[in-house]
């Protein structure tokens, strides 16, 4: 296939991008710094800047959307908000633009969103017919799901990929942890009873492929492992493998004081099941936390 793909440089495109080329698929990459484009893949892909340098005659069997400024960033202020919708809803307005002007239409459209969708749900089992909590994170997924789905009007397969919190040896969520824990810092966050969905990087890219090479799959896809674990769960597991305590919790005042509404990324709780993928007969690689952060940790001591 010949595939365009946004945030190909970022966390999972880094993954997903070589495994992809692998396969035999050739890649443009949508991004403000080409430089790193070349930096990370060579001569394999072609870097664009912005889509205004596609012509309407220029093709692609796929499209993929991972683009969007990272959720951790820094206090969701208004001007911080702002590029977060930007960053999600403002690319994929522009890729379902070039899809509505293209001469021949891609195939498959898969475009990213997240779990927040659901926001806080306690101990709630979600799958994907579940509704959201009204809060920002829900909101944010909800536009930049309805602005993908405009696809659709163009005969454009669309699948939309709630992502859990993706672990993996060169970045994500896990990465900033690892020190502290190492250290002896590391703890719950809040009560540590909320639920923590997560995905080995490995499979969100397995689950990637399976999606764009499926032509029968199509609509909202958790993309989050079989087992979630509670933050108490995550935080004795990790300290555990690094033969470390976890004996200084973050209570959830604090967290609310320094990062304000952000802290719900933290102390808000998702119990997501994929029930979608599990459907397809998906077998997973690192269906449980513990094999999951094994592996990572494996291979960032062997660098």
């Amino acid at each position: 296939m010949n595939i365009l793909i946004s945030g190909g440089t970022g966390f999972i495109g880094q993954t997903l991008c070589p495994t992809l080329l692998a396969a035999g698929h050739s890649l443009t990459v949508l991004s403000r710094t080409p430089g790193k484009v070349e930096k990370l893949f060579g001569n394999q892909v072609a870097p664009i800047h912005t889509l205004q340098a596609l012509s309407d005659s220029d093709h692609f069997d796929a499209v993929i959307n991972l683009a969007g400024a990272p959720i951790f960033g820094g206090r969701w202020t208004k001007k911080r908000k702002q590029i977060l919708r930007h960053s999600r809803i403002g690319i994929t307005q522009g890729l379902v633009d070039f899809i509505a002007r293209a001469e021949r239409k891609p195939s498959a459209f898969l475009s990213g969103s997240a779990i927040g969708f659901y926001g806080d749900q306690g101990d709630t089992i979600v799958d994907e017919t579940s509704p959201g909590h009204d809060e920002f994170g829900h909101r944010l997924c909800d536009e930049w799901e309805k602005e993908a789905e405009k696809a659709k009007l163009y005969g454009v397969r669309v699948c939309l990929l709630r992502t859990g919190l993706v672990i993996g040896k060169n970045g994500g969520f896990l990465q900033p942890m690892i020190l502290p824990f190492k250290l002896g810092f590391g703890g719950r966050l809040g009560s540590g009873e909320q639920w923590m969905s997560w995905i080995h990087i490995d499979d969100h890219v397995a689950i990637c492929q399976t999606l764009l090479e499926d032509s029968s799959l199509a609509g909202k896809f958790n993309l989050t492992a079989p087992n979630p674990v509670t933050n108490q769960v995550f935080v004795k597991t990790l300290a555990g493998l690094l033969n470390r305590p976890a004996l200084l919790p973050a209570p959830a005042w604090a967290l609310k004081l320094i990062l304000g509404e952000m802290s719900e990324l933290l102390i808000g709780s998702q119990r997501v099941i994929p029930k979608r993928i599990l459907e397809t007969g998906f077998q997973y690689k690192f269906a449980v936390i513990d094999d999951a952060l094994k592996d990572v940790l494996k291979s960032r001591d062997k660098r």
